[in-house]
């Protein structure tokens, strides 16, 4: 079956670039080819998830991680288009190296555990847009823990091939007893007997965000690159930005 490829509007506003002439950081985004069709039925895509869900990569990273990859979405007041922000943010020096944006329509329905379909192919078009390639990806959403183990981070990581994480605001699924109060404190997140996620608490006596794999990382590194990337907010510097670029651009599209 031919891939059909989502056709995404280019923006007129122009997303800000920061450049440095002391950092390299490295060659352009490519994206690998495409691992399956966006134009599906419902019930075909919940058969993408379960065939997708055995081809995630649970392993340390090999590489160290230095340009995180903070990726975010959100639609229309119409709901007709999703917009994507993608914020590329250096750990080391703590601060942005690049935004981009992408504005696709949206055909795909809505339907609970199905939200990959609707918010990929923005994300994946803002993505391929970057100059540089990040060493990690950071999702606003679910990864592993989902009811079918393949949320937002997972799907998009695949695509991409790449180190993901997802890093959600609220519980889509599993049971977890209450971290201990102080920053950097975790409690499993279960489904059941299996693991799916970690609740991480990434400041002291504030609410904790929900951590799970995407693909070509383990749990433990999913936690510890999310730490890596709070400042002085409960959500990391990446996502939170992306937020506010999703937010700005959805209001003038």
């Amino acid at each position: 079956m031919a891939v059909q490829r989502q056709r995404c509007k280019p923006q007129a506003w122009q997303p800000v670039r920061w450049h440095t002439a002391r950092v390299q950081y490295g060659a352009p985004m490519r994206l690998p080819p495409p691992i399956h069709p966006w134009n599906v039925e419902p019930r075909e895509a919940v058969q993408i998830q379960k065939d997708l869900a055995g081809r995630i990569i649970v392993r340390p990273t090999r590489r160290r991680i230095r340009l995180v990859c903070g990726a975010d979405a959100a639609f229309t007041p119409g709901r007709s288009h999703c917009v994507a922000g993608i914020v590329v943010w250096d750990v080391a020096a703590g601060r942005v190296v690049e935004e981009r944006t992408a504005r696709c329509p949206v055909t795909f329905p809505y339907v609970p555990g199905l939200l990959s379909f609707r918010e990929a192919p923005a994300l994946l078009a803002a993505i391929a847009k970057l100059e540089y390639e990040p060493d990690a990806f950071l999702f606003d959403g679910q990864g592993y823990a989902h009811p079918r183990r393949l949320g937002l981070a997972c799907h998009v990581g695949l695509f991409l091939d790449r180190p993901s994480v997802g890093c959600a605001k609220s519980r889509l699924t599993g049971t977890h007893d209450s971290p201990a109060e102080r920053r950097g404190a975790v409690a499993p997140l279960m489904d059941g007997a299996e693991p799916i996620g970690s609740v991480v608490r990434t400041r002291d006596e504030v609410k904790p965000v929900y951590v799970s794999i995407g693909h070509r990382i383990d749990l433990d590194g999913a936690v510890e690159l999310v730490l890596s990337c709070c400042t002085r907010y409960r959500l990391p510097e990446p996502t939170r930005l992306a937020d506010q670029l999703v937010s700005r651009l959805r209001t003038t599209s």
